[in-house]
């Protein structure tokens, strides 16, 4: 037997219900009235409430399409491959920096990906990139969840004993995946969304000038600080400069200025959304490594494999610097190899640089010649000498006349 309900109309009543902690759901079996007999449906018992629940109770025609399958077994048999309090710390991680305008359904999506022995948890808005990472040696697959649909699984993970994570072909299209959760009670499958994910590999950065190791829980209370001073705190913007074994956190207009303590190494400045920062230092907690390539470019925030791309907030005065760096970049003379050179002498073909002139080549020919006949005469095999034969010759006899 299998219904399809709302979700949020699902949760709204179990909400509501009250004189009981435990929930019963049992399929009906005619145990409604006649004219509800026939219906598909199940019985909710819970305390002194007794209700009916009828196929595709709270969908209605402005109800978003998006599946999760949930079955319920007191003796699922798992076979876990991953940390389930790892798992549930991820989500949390990843969920608070998707997407909420409904322009861009992709973005409100989490990216799951597994692949090279890892398990990539990815989720992004437009402003804020956020990656978590976990071993992961179960094969490799690829889905879109709706940040919707993971609400509450965190919670749910975390109760849990044990959790795998698989991925199977299915969906909506020929090459659908679908995205499995399994614990020792329940298995969760949600198809995966349509559309493509940004590259998101372009958009981390690799090179950095600045580093600082600071403790979120001050930065939090200074950024806190900063924020109540400010007109609007919702949108208010915070300069961050780094260097001497700190971190300045000042209002730009100079209305307020407080330090943090941190290892740091060279120095930097960068201007970033106030509210963005406190929600990256939140979800990394504890000791963070904050590290900026120039007041232009993103800055991330890393945390035993986790990462946070934040994009900064720009100025006049950056504008101006991007704009120089560029046009430096685009003025620099391209070097280009000189041609090899060659001369042909005797039938052998010498390399010359082009800055050697022609009597420096000949000079140079001429000791190797001269370096060749000596080699010749020190390895040429000494010839013996011919012996000289001596001649008789007979003394001429006087003749008589």
């Amino acid at each position: 037997m299998g219904l399809t309900i709302g979700r949020k109309g699902l949760l709204g009543y179990i909400k509501a219900l009250g004189g009981s902690n435990i929930v019963k759901v049992i399929p009906s079996n005619g145990s409604a009235s006649d004219e509800r007999a026939t219906e598909k449906q199940v019985k909710v018992i819970c305390g002194a409430n007794t209700s009916y629940l009828a196929d595709s109770k709270w969908i209605g025609d402005k109800t978003p399409f998006t599946l999760c399958y949930i079955r319920v077994s007191p003796h699922n048999f798992v076979k876990p491959n991953v940390g389930t309090s790892e798992l549930a710390e991820a989500l949390n991680r990843v969920l608070p920096f998707t997407a909420t305008d409904d322009d861009r359904p992709v973005l409100q999506c989490v990216n799951f990906v597994a692949k090279d022995g890892k398990l990539t948890l990815v989720s992004a808005d437009g402003f804020r990139l956020a990656i978590v990472t976990l071993d992961y040696d179960d094969g490799e697959g690829q889905a879109l969840v709706n940040r919707a649909d993971l609400k509450g699984i965190a919670s749910a993970l975390r109760k849990a004993k044990r959790a795998k994570v698989s991925f199977e072909p299915g969906g909506e299209t020929l090459d659908g995946m679908s995205f499995i959760i399994d614990t020792e009670l329940i298995r969760y499958k949600w198809i995966s969304a349509i559309g493509s994910y940004p590259d998101y590999d372009k958009l981390i950065p690799t090179e950095f000038n600045t580093y600082a190791h600071l403790d979120t829980i001050d930065t939090v209370k200074a950024v806190n600080a900063l924020k109540a001073i400010a007109d609007d705190s919702t949108i208010s913007a915070i300069d961050l400069t780094i260097g001497e074994g700190k971190m300045v956190l000042a209002s730009p207009d100079d209305m307020g200025r407080t330090e943090v303590i941190a290892d740091t190494d060279g120095q930097g400045e960068i201007r970033v959304n106030s509210s963005y920062l406190t929600e990256v230092l939140k979800a990394c907690g504890g000791m963070v490594d904050l590290k900026l390539t120039n007041a232009y470019s993103p800055m991330m925030f890393s945390h035993n494999g986790y990462q946070v791309v934040v994009m900064p907030m720009m100025t006049d005065k950056t504008n101006n610097q991007a704009k120089a760096d560029r046009e430096a970049r685009q003025a620099e003379p391209t070097r280009q190899a000189k041609p090899t050179k060659f001369r042909v002498i005797k039938g052998i073909a010498y390399e010359i640089a082009p800055e050697d002139s022609t009597e420096q080549f000949e000079q140079a020919e001429a000791i190797r010649q001269a370096e060749a006949v000596i080699r010749q005469a020190e390895t040429a095999e000494p010839v013996a000498e011919k012996p000289k034969h001596k001649h008789n010759r007979k003394a001429k006899e006087a003749v008589a006349v």
